[in-house]
């Protein structure tokens, strides 16, 4: 599924605006390998991308889902009124705090349609009965995994490959459950310390991600065992992405710690430090999609305002490390960076 890839390096579905067909096929060009997002798209959309992807490029690429869960119970009444505030600051109203499945079913529908050759999963695993429909129609299941645990659970419905997840990434935690009174949503293992555990336990293919920005940590992960690194702040600030002009430039101003919060989706997500994350993040709920639903139209509209300070700015912990420019130079650079870490592992021999 990757082993053949020129470059072991794919490019991270980035739902909300960051990953565009552009960006993936630039990638694929590349000699790597890139993920649409399908999260929050509607259907008719996603499958307008995969057809604009298609058009861009004669390679494979993939498509990522979320995995719907339960209604979470939790009361949104404070934090509903907190971003009322900003809602009246910015002249929108906030949006319906509703539960959704984010059109999963149609959405798999779509990829079914489309034959993606590679289909990934976020947030849980796709039923054995989903996985066995993709089989038949030749597409390939990946399952986004953040412990041992949900590598075995991904593992028992089918899965091809798992793409291994540290608490290192930007943007949402792959976990299959949010845990309300836990740091980060749940057990936080760094993305080597996984790749090793998880690699002790199956044969499957590993695909590693988590803060992953330089050609050394590509290396680093395929000496411990991936067969390909997944980068998403890498390519954040890439000509080709979709990042909102006030994210690249807090990205390329740097100086801001990450923390993970709640603060914009209900889901745990690595995000820079800025205002909402400092003054909303301790009494956030977990309720996802509800919160993100919420505060949607009031973080485009400070996008559009270049207002950074309610804008959910997800990246990794080394952010700061990653660069700007065409995605072409961006994989160059890696590859370059890659073989010079290769040749000082040559000291091992």
């Amino acid at each position: 599924m990757f082993e053949d890839l020129r470059f072991p390096v794919i490019a991270a579905p980035m739902a909300g605006g960051p990953t565009t067909p552009e960006l993936v096929a630039a990638v694929t060009a590349a000699g790597g390998f890139g993920f649409l997002a399908g999260g929050y798209l509607s259907a008719d959309v996603l499958a307008d991308r995969i057809a604009k992807t298609a058009e861009l490029t004669g390679e494979p690429f993939g498509v990522n889902l979320f995995v719907p869960g339960e209604a979470a119970g939790a009361d949104l009444g404070g934090h509903i009124e907190r971003w009322r505030a900003e809602a009246e600051r910015h002249g929108v109203e906030p949006g319906e705090p509703s539960w959704d499945d984010d059109a999963y079913g149609e959405k798999l529908e779509v990829v079914l349609e489309r034959k993606v050759p590679v289909v990934s999963f976020t947030f849980g695993t796709p039923s054995p009965a989903d996985v066995e429909r993709l089989h038949a129609n030749g597409s390939k299941v990946a399952v986004t995994v953040t412990s041992p645990v949900e590598a075995d659970q991904a593992v028992a419905v089918g899965a091809d490959a798992l793409v291994v997840q540290g608490f290192e990434a930007g943007a949402h935690r792959g976990l299959f459950a949010d845990e309300p009174g836990a740091e980060g949503g749940g057990a936080q293992y760094g993305v080597l310390s996984l790749l090793r555990l998880v690699s002790a336990r199956t044969d499957l293919p590993l695909v590693a991600t988590g803060g992953l920005v330089h050609g050394a940590d590509i290396a680093a992960v395929l000496a411990a065992g991936a067969v390909a690194a997944q980068l998403g702040t890498a390519f954040l600030r890439a000509d080709e992405a979709g990042t909102q002009p006030a994210h690249r430039q807090a990205l390329a101003d740097g100086g801001r710690p990450t923390a993970f919060t709640r603060a914009f989706s209900g889901r745990p997500a690595r995000s820079l430090v800025n205002r909402a994350v400092a003054d909303f993040s301790a009494t956030a709920p977990s309720a996802y999609p509800q919160v993100n639903n919420l505060t949607k139209p009031i973080r485009a509209a400070a996008g559009k305002a270049g207002d950074p300070e309610i804008m959910s700015l997800y990246a990794g912990q080394t952010y700061e490390l990653a660069g700007s420019g065409p995605a072409a130079s961006i994989v160059e650079r890696l590859q370059t960076e890659a073989r010079e870490a290769a040749t000082r592992l040559s000291r091992l021999r």
